[in-house]
């Protein structure tokens, strides 16, 4: 029996970079063999085993045969003939398919310390092309080491594109999908990954909303890039730059789809985009099976991101009617995601990333002064039920418009 550390504990050690979670791969044992040395099994599709005493995964070196569609179809030998190579090739790429032995010596069959130093992502072996998840992962990889100038290899990207003529995308169950955008979008180039997928047709596969931004052009006055495609991936990126969580990078990835159906002939106007783009944000967050708290951002930032930027110029009225639909008084850091988002979307712009965002100080202010408003008085008075309502409503209204009156002649009332 001999023990090798694997994937990306060697990868990240030989980068420089922190490692966080070490596979181990055993090479000549048997299930019966690991359990008589007090492994526990674990795995279901193939032999996976717990150490007795730090709990680690150790897996049997495994071979692996296409054996119907999409991320499931496959099965596994497991053997003690099966040999450390044997188990590496099957990896996907190269800087993934590289062991360290007890001494710390670098198994490196097929040219993983080469591409790490050429910065290159290459797969290993041509059965790349069987597994279409393989797609999102290389992707997800381009997004985490772009900042080190790594880059797909031309002959990755073409078994890449092949998979996504294949079909075969569309057999990976949503929560596998899910896993890889999810991880992929708070990696530091979340641009990257969208960049990737679009190039080799996946984007189209998987996401053929945000697919579908790319060549559709906006006004250069207040889009200099004029690309929709270009505009949402620099707006990924300064998310990343901020370090913004998931909720408000996946609403920054779909907030303009609505322009992806706006007929040519009125472009570069997107006259409606933020009501058309709703049933697309609806429908992508149905089919990736996104969580609740990312759907619903989505939906909001989608439909209001305009307002946020013309906030300064809204009626008292209009500005209480957003600050309803986003429920500030139970979930105020919901609003302050929305306010994150629409600052993303108005600096992602080129040559505009420096600007200012007075809108974002504005609504934090018209929140705390509807916020402030007591409900205790009017329960004094004996109000319940809609007419409580009411009373409330006409109490914030006040105060938004005393708001609006002490911005200093900022705005003016319309």
């Amino acid at each position: 029996m001999q023990i090798y550390k694997v994937g990306g504990a060697v990868r990240d050690r030989l980068l420089g970079r922190p490692v966080t979670e070490v596979d181990w791969v055993v090479v000549g044992a048997s299930a019966e063999e690991m359990q008589a040395k007090g492994f526990r099994p674990v795995g279901a599709d193939f032999p996976v085993f717990l150490h007795p005493e730090t709990g680690d995964e150790y897996a049997l070196a495994r071979t692996e045969r296409k054996s119907g569609r999409g991320y499931g179809g496959f099965t596994f030998y497991a053997s003690p003939d099966v040999t450390l190579e044997d188990d590496l090739i099957r990896r996907d790429l190269t800087i993934n398919a590289m062991a360290e032995d007890e001494q710390g010596r670098v198994i490196d069959p097929y040219g993983g310390q080469r591409d790490l130093q050429d910065r290159l992502l290459r797969h290993v072996s041509p059965a790349f092309a069987e597994d279409p998840l393989r797609v999102l992962r290389v992707a997800r990889f381009a997004a985490r080491y772009a900042p080190l100038g790594f880059r797909v290899a031309d002959e990755t990207q073409a078994l890449m594109r092949q998979l996504s003529q294949s079909g075969e995308l569309k057999d990976l169950t949503a929560e596998r999908a899910w896993k890889e955008i999810s991880r992929a979008l708070m990696e530091p180039r979340p641009d990257v990954f969208v960049s990737v997928l679009h190039g080799c047709g996946a984007l189209a596969e998987l996401l053929p909303e945000v697919d579908a931004l790319f060549g559709v052009p906006q006004p250069a006055a207040h889009h200099p890039e004029i690309d929709t495609g270009d505009h949402v991936l620099r707006v990924l990126r300064l998310c990343a730059e901020r370090e913004l969580p998931l909720t408000v990078r996946w609403a920054c990835l779909l907030h303009d789809v609505g322009k992806g159906t706006t007929p040519e002939n009125e472009w570069p106007r997107h006259i409606g985009h933020e009501h058309n783009g709703r049933p697309l944000i609806e429908a992508v967050n149905a089919r990736c099976k996104a969580p609740r708290d990312c759907q619903e951002l989505a939906v909001l930032v989608g439909e209001y991101h305009t307002h946020a930027h013309r906030a300064l110029e809204l009626r008292p009225n209009t500005l209480l009617e957003l600050l309803q639909h986003f429920d500030i008084y139970r979930r105020p850091q919901r609003f302050e995601e929305f306010i994150a988002a629409c600052e993303m979307d108005a600096r992602g712009r080129r040559g505009l990333e420096q600007r200012d965002y007075p809108q974002a100080l504005y609504l934090r202010g018209a929140a705390d002064a509807a916020r402030a408003v007591s409900v205790k008085p009017l329960l004094e008075k004996g109000l319940q039920g809609a007419e409580l309502g009411e009373a409330l409503r006409r109490e914030r209204l006040k105060a938004l418009k005393a708001y609006k009156a002490s911005q200093n002649g900022q705005t003016t009332e319309e």
